[in-house]
């Protein structure tokens, strides 16, 4: 089936799946945007506990679908991954060593003998939520903007100046895109707290803290979106595979490709929908439903604008043509094939997922639970 395909169309679809993977992780970090909340929604401990629980019983799918998105990343269109973390690993160390911490934290906060204390592990899942969230969507934006480097005939990487990828940060649209994640990560935190939490106090606050946080993503998200669309694009020459800066490239690729900018006008739909019934409803409690499948679609199309319509997905402002495409940058046309068969096991993966998502969500979690239950994070 798949061997019938070009390579162009295979390559095509690895990107597809990427954009995928890399929007349900935008959507599962909301695990992030909670562990920033802590201290603001739990006043004492039984309540932080019941904050912690949440998550912690959710953790694990953003670090899975994380792990996965890597890899797919690295299987599919392995120049990339060489290109990025042999030159701007600076920021893939701090964005490994910020889920590293997460996953010690959850697992030894309530162990005996913690001789750091709970608070010591809550501080590290904060710094999980901040570091994550901002410097992922930090390194995104550079498949907007660009990043210093070159490639030598070897595809060996020459990385220009000594911050290693966080000069990235110092970029006003990056950091831009940056906020918007970290802040959307504490909206959908505060809506699956009042979709999971069974608490009158905690639901208060989290409607409270959903509002104080919508206003500046929606500052940041749009700040970046519409300077998105003034921006020079990398774009390449489908015949000589040149890369030349296009004006308003992002731009074009939303009006040439009208079902790309359907499906973000339907995710930024459904992400408002989410939080304005979230906050207008009473009692509702399922925004984080219509918030989640709008930011899916909203992040998946902005990866696909980045790689689609003859487009650099990781374009050099050092050097245009070691601008990497996902033509020039992909696996053989027999490794994407033999993935693409793999890949066929995507959907029973993700219907596991549902249904352990479904099975440990069938009862919220309620202060009583707390005093009862023998494992706590």
């Amino acid at each position: 089936m798949f061997e019938s395909l070009s390579h162009l169309v295979l390559q095509q679809y690895w990107w597809i799946i990427v954009s995928l993977l890399g929007s349900l992780l935008v959507f599962l970090m909301f695990v992030q945007g909670g562990q920033t909340l802590f201290r603001n929604l739990g006043k004492n401990e039984t309540e932080v506990t019941m904050l912690v629980n949440s998550l912690g019983r959710k953790w694990e799918f953003t670090f899975t679908t994380l792990v996965t998105f890597g890899g797919a990343f690295f299987a599919s269109f392995p120049l990339f991954y060489s290109s990025s973390f042999g030159g701007a690993y600076w920021v893939w160390i701090l964005i490994l060593f910020a889920f590293v911490i997460q996953a010690v934290s959850y697992e030894f906060r309530t162990k005996a003998g913690n001789f750091l204390g709970q608070k010591t592990y809550e501080t590290f899942l904060f710094v999980n939520g901040l570091l994550g969230t901002i410097l992922i969507g930090t390194a995104v934006g550079t498949f907007f903007t660009g990043s210093s480097f070159s490639l030598n005939e070897m595809n060996q990487v020459n990385w220009e100046g000594p911050a290693r990828g966080l000069e990235a940060a110092f970029n006003v649209q990056n950091l831009s895109l940056g906020l918007a994640v970290f802040f959307l990560s504490r909206v959908l935190a505060t809506l699956y707290f009042m979709n999971n939490i069974d608490d009158e106090v905690i639901f208060t606050r989290s409607k409270k803290h959903l509002l104080i946080n919508t206003i500046p993503f929606l500052v940041f998200f749009l700040f970046f979106l519409i300077r998105l669309m003034f921006l020079n694009g990398y774009a390449y020459n489908p015949d000589t595979k040149l890369v030349f800066l296009e004006k308003f490239k992002y731009l074009h690729n939303f009006l040439q490709m009208p079902f790309v900018l359907v499906m973000l006008l339907i995710g930024v739909v459904g992400v408002l929908y989410g939080i304005g019934s979230s906050l207008l409803k009473n009692k509702c409690t399922s925004g984080i439903w219509f918030a989640g499948a709008g930011t899916v679609l909203t992040v998946m199309s902005l990866f696909l604008i980045a790689g689609f319509n003859h487009t650099s997905f990781y374009p050099s402002s050092y050097n245009l043509q070691s601008s990497l495409t996902i033509e020039n940058a992909s696996s053989s046309k027999f490794t994407l094939t033999a993935m693409s068969y793999v890949s066929l096991l995507v959907p029973f993966v993700l219907a596991y997922i549902c249904y352990a998502w479904w099975s440990m969500n069938k009862k919220k979690i309620t202060r009583e639970e707390m005093k009862t239950e023998e494992h706590l994070y």
